[in-house]
């Protein structure tokens, strides 16, 4: 879908933003799909992603919603950021690829309600992240 007249931007020009995006891009997390509705990204699971237990950190899961989520609520027009956000850690991935799914529940005027879900390459639902974003003036 290219809405380009009403500011969305398209995944290519969504890519080129979000290289600036130094962790997320450095530590693999990629975005594989964004139109109006919804966003996809996507990241290969490496050591560098390991806590100390030798599971998937935390952190890796949270920062790959947290990019589905930034990547569905930015465009070209109108930068928006969290304003409140949590995540609920449902089962351990056992897959090599985690894939993060965001889609709005709400998307008001100056704020937004987004549900970011991420599932390994197994089908496994591995989390679900909940966040409020506020859209900046101009």
């Amino acid at each position: 879908m290219n809405t380009n007249d009403q500011g969305m931007m398209s995944l290519e020009e969504a890519r080129e933003f979000f290289s600036g995006d130094r962790f997320a891009t450095e530590n693999g997390m990629e975005i594989v799909e964004r139109d109006a509705d919804h966003a996809v990204t996507a990241m290969t699971l490496a050591r560098r992603h390991l806590n100390a237990n030798g599971g998937i950190m935390g952190g890796a899961i949270f920062t790959l919603a947290d990019f589905a989520f930034a990547a569905l609520i930015n465009d070209r027009n109108r930068k928006a950021v969290a304003q409140q956000v949590s995540i609920n850690f449902l089962s351990a991935p056992k897959g090599s690829r985690l894939v993060a799914t965001s889609h709005y529940r709400r998307n008001g005027r100056s704020s937004c309600v987004v549900v970011v879900d991420v599932a390994d390459d197994t089908g496994r639902d591995v989390a679900q992240f909940v966040g409020l974003g506020f859209k900046l003036q101009g």
